[in-house]
Order: C-alpha cells, then structure tokens, then sequence
C-alpha cells in the first residue's frame, strides 16, 4: 500500500468535493482547492513518486488545519472565551484571506469587551468595521444591537438593508431569528425558521440550526426540550447561557415568579452582556403563546420536539455521550501488535507476518483456525496501519457509543473474523491459497455496517430525518471506498464488502430495540 498513492486519492477526492459545492462556499475555499489540484496535476506530471506528498502537505495547510482550527474558534465562541478564540483566529485568517476573515478576531474583541463591560469600546469596534456590504460587516452591525440587547432596532435594520435574503446567511439569521422571539413575533419566528430550516439544510452547521430551533422551543415555552438542546448539540455553552434560556423558557411556559427569580438570581453573578440580555427579558416577556400561535406553527413547534429527540438518538452528538474505552483499547492492542512486527523483523516482512499469525487461506483450512484471529491486528506498514487507525477511532467512537460497548466488540470481532474467513473461502476456490493477508479493514467495515444498519432503522422505525441524512452520508462513504478499493489493487476487496455486509446483518440484530414513547410539546 503506497502512501503516496493514497495520499493522491485523498487529496483529489477532497478538492472534487469542494468545487462541486462551490454554490454553497465562501470564495476562499473554491480557489483554495483549484490551486491544490493544479499543484498535484503539475507534481504528478513532472515528479509522480512526489506529487501525493506536496499536495497532500499543501491540503493538510490550507483545508485540513482551517476545517479544524475553525471548528475550535467556533467551540470557544460559543463558549464565550472570545480571547483565546481571538487569539485563534489571528493566525487562521491568513490561510483564506479572501474570505474577509481578516476583521474576524476584532470583532471577537469586541465581544470580549462588552462582556467586560466595556460597551463603548466594544461600540467603536463594531462601528469601525460595521457595513451592509459584507458578510463581516452585517455581522458586525448585528453584535452591536446583540451586546446592548437592542432587539427592536435590529429588526429595523434587517427590514430596512435586505428582508429577502437574511435566511441566506447562517450568522445573520441567528441574531434575526432571535430578535423576533426577544420582540414577541413568535409567529413570525416560528415560520421563519421553518423557511430557514427548508433554506439551507446543508449549508448551515448542526450547532447553528439547533441554536435557532432552541431560541423557537424557549420562546414557545419548552423547557423539556431546551434543557435536551443544551445537553446534547449545544453542551459546550456555558452553565449561565443554559440557565437565561431555561428560565425564558419557563417564563413563556407561564411559571412567571420561579423564571424571574432565576432571572434575577442569575443577573447578580453575569458579565455585562447577559445582564443586558436578563434586563430585556424581564421587561419584554415573551409572548402569550396561546394567543400568538397559529394551529400550523403549534404543529411545526410539536415538530422541533419529535426533531430533537431523533437528532438526541441519531446525531453526531448522540454518538459521543460516553467514553469509548473498547475502541481506544483495540486501538492500543493494534499499536502494541505493530511494535511486536517491527521488533520482530519489520512490518513489511512477510516471513515476520507470517509468524505472528498473518492469513494463509490454504494453511487455514489446514487447522490454523486462530489466524482467522490474529491477522485482524496485523497491518502491512505504517500507512496501512495508520489509515486503519483512523478508521477505527473515529467508526468505533460512533458504533461503541451507539451500541454499548459488548455489543460493539462482538460486532468488531464477528466482522472481522467473518471477513477473514470470506477472504480464505474465496482465496480457495479461486487458487490463490497461498497468499498472506493482514488487517483489521475487515473489522473497521463491519462498523461502518453496523451503523448503517443503526441508522437504517432509524429512518425506517423512528422515521428520523436525521438519520436519514446520515445514512447518505454512510452510502456516499461505502461508494468511495468501492472507488478506492478498486484503484488500489494491493486493497482486499473481499475483505471490505464481506466486513460491510456483516457489519450490517450484526448490527440489525444487535440495535433492535422497542420503539420509545414520542415527545410532546407543553400543553397549550
């Protein structure tokens, strides 16, 4: 397995993804990955045993390290520690300058400042860099009327600069949404998210959705399900925003004297921000829902509830409540194994393999049972073991937390082993007993499986739209290891497909499960 191989088809694959959602992408990432693609065609003609290694470190730079980076500033703006994000941002910025990130980490400074208190310098930032024109500039403008809790001039300026197209874009729509339910249009907030959410589906990041689905469920009087939107999509915000939201939400529910003591109680020990915020709650209420809800928005309303509970069971945050101490540990037993190869004579060394159990199909069927075993912890080389490794880490996370960690391992084991087993028949009839195989791929497809299968019931039994989603994701993630498994002839293919559908026939019988009882909304 040539490193420099698979390091080509990742980069190609990456970048062909990113021009073919160009439509749905800032400037800066389209250009990024056409220059990525020009450098690997130019390396592949003139230095081909190189060309996965520059373009591989040009991706690792300029979309690996800002996908990351990125994600840790949004991590820590939600969880309002502006200077470290800040401090983040500065060196991201010059990775996309065309993308206008350049006035990011002074606005950051701005909300660092007004949660100090210090509102007017944190004004004169916002009005330094506040414009109409662009995206940085409108949310500039809108965390001006956020930190003073002018809700009311903010929807001016929406209505006034571009009412048709505020849906469009995600950071702006957070603060429009938000401004409706702090200004009592809870009609107009809860159709005007079903808008947003029909808008962008792909577009808009899980915790931005969820964020306004959660201001939709506050302002409509849900504190069930604000308090599961804070435990499971939004569990990085800090303890004080889960507490202003849960009390709004019991104060639009109509339990008016315990919200506003929590509202007060809490305003003593808050940064100026959220005091301003908890001033405004508590002299705008939200408004009567029995009065200002229409028959349609109380349906979409008991619709966020059933959403939440689905995304609670079948999305990404879903599969990582608890530790993956069975994962990690199979990751451990890998890395020992590989060390034993190296000691041993070397991982590429087939005799050392050999040894150690690697799979003989035809040694095998002559009673070495075992090996059916231990070549699952055996890997040919560090790519090999590193991509499997990765594989493991991150479908093992989602698959152990999913089903516990019993059932996981019996669905890492049967498919691994399964799939050595389909190998060696496969191996037999068509005459080639002799070759050596080694891997945990099998295993590692097996997951991918069983989460599909997870996933499929899901959709079929809960109909979840979220794991219908997912499930997308997990067919668009199986044709492209057909694709590579096709390219690369050294890639057991056996070994993959028999993993898959092994996976999935363990899986369906280990996620069977009795139906849960639906949510509700909080009666009218």
């Amino acid at each position: 397995m040539d490193l420099n191989v698979i390091l080509i088809q990742l980069v190609s694959f990456s970048c062909i993804l990113l021009l073919l959602r160009a439509s749905r992408l800032p400037r800066g990432w389209v250009i990024v990955a056409a220059i990525i693609l020009l450098v690997l065609a130019g390396a592949y003609y003139f230095a081909p045993a190189w060309a996965g290694f520059i373009s591989g470190g040009l991706w690792a730079l300029l979309i690996l390290l800002p996908i990351v980076g990125f994600a840790q500033v949004n991590r820590l703006v939600s969880q309002e520690r502006y200077s470290q994000a800040r401090g983040l941002a500065m060196g991201l910025r010059w990775l996309h300058p065309a993308d206008g990130l350049f006035e990011y980490p002074h606005l950051l400074r701005g909300m660092e400042l007004g949660h100090q208190g210090r509102l007017e310098e944190a004004t004169r930032i916002f009005d330094r860099y506040g414009s109409a024109k662009t995206l940085m500039g409108r949310t500039a403008i809108a965390l001006l009327y956020r930190v003073s809790a002018r809700w009311d001039e903010l929807l001016i300026w929406v209505e006034h600069h571009f009412p048709q197209k505020v849906l469009s874009e995600s950071t702006l729509a957070v603060y429009y949404l938000r401004a409706l339910g702090e200004t009592g249009k809870l009609e107009q907030l809860i159709q005007e998210l079903e808008q947003f959410e029909q808008r962008s589906p792909r577009r808009t990041d899980p915790v931005t959705l969820n964020l306004v689905r959660m201001f939709a469920l506050a302002f409509g009087g849900q504190p069930k399900q604000v308090q599961q939107v804070f435990e499971d999509a939004l569990a990085t915000h800090p303890p004080n925003i889960r507490e202003f939201w849960l009390a709004t939400a019991e104060l639009a529910a109509g339990n008016e004297s315990e919200a506003k003591k929590r509202l007060v109680a809490l305003s003593d020990r808050s940064d100026a921000v959220l005091r301003n915020a908890i001033a405004w709650r508590l002299s705008h209420p939200p408004a009567d829902r029995e009065q200002a809800l229409s028959q349609t928005s109380k349906q979409i309303l008991a619709r966020l509830a059933t959403d939440i509970q689905q995304e609670s069971k079948y999305g990404g945050t879903a599969f990582l409540k608890s530790k993956a101490y069975a994962t990690y540990a199979l990751i451990a037993a890998n890395l020992a194994v590989f060390a034993v190869e190296i000691w041993q004579g070397g991982s590429e060394d087939l005799d050392t393999l050999y040894q150690l159990g690697a799979l003989v199909p035809a040694v095998v069927f002559a009673g070495e049972w075992w090996r059916l075993l231990t070549a699952t912890f055996l890997h040919y080389g560090i790519a090999h073991l590193l991509m499997n490794m990765v594989g493991l880490c991150f479908l093992g996370t989602i698959a152990e937390s999913s089903l516990g960690s019993k059932k996981f391992l019996l669905a890492y084991f049967f498919s691994g082993v399964g799939s050595m087993l389909a190998v060696s028949i496969i191996a037999i009839r068509l005459g080639s007993s002799d070759q050596i195989v080694v891997g945990a791929s099998g295993a590692i497809m097996g997951l991918l499986g069983a989460i599909g299968a997870i996933l499929l019931q899901g959709w079929y039994r809960d109909k979840a739209r979220v794991a219908a989603k997912r499930l997308r994701t997990v067919l668009f993630i199986i044709g492209l290891q057909i694709v590579f498994d096709l390219a690369t002839p050294q890639v057991s293919f056996v070994g993959h497909i028999s993993g898959l559908v092994l996976g999935f026939l363990v899986g369906s019988l280990l996620a069977i499960a009795p139906p849960k009882p639906k949510p509700s909304v909080e009666p009218f």
